[in-house]
């Protein structure tokens, strides 16, 4: 029998980080799961920090209104992403509370 190792992941989303040990930085979720797929969270962050600064480029264009802004729908589209995988190996109060979350409910 195939046993799949896995570590522990500690994920701060506000800070658009991760670590897999606790290093005294509040830590928003801590989550379960097979090391290769760590870097998944890496690539979704870098991912949202580039759509980030370009919403704040744009956001010195006044000829540009903010509801039409495509940026800000990939950014929401990145935010589902993290949050279903925080929900897919997080533990059971983990995955309750990404459920209360408007994020999921959508």
């Amino acid at each position: 029998m195939i046993s799949i190792e896995k570590t522990t992941l500690y994920v701060n989303v506000f800070n658009q980080s991760y670590n897999y040990i606790p290093t005294g930085e509040p830590c928003e979720f801590k989550i379960e799961l097979e090391p290769e797929k760590a870097f998944i969270f890496k690539k979704l962050f870098n991912q949202l920090n580039t759509l980030e600064f370009d919403n704040m480029v744009r956001a010195h264009l006044p000829y540009l209104p903010y509801h039409l802004d495509d940026e800000n729908d990939e950014i929401d589209n990145r935010l589902k992403k993290i949050y279903a995988l925080i929900h897919e190996f997080g533990d059971e109060k983990v995955r309750e509370f990404v459920e209360q979350l408007p994020y999921f409910r959508n």
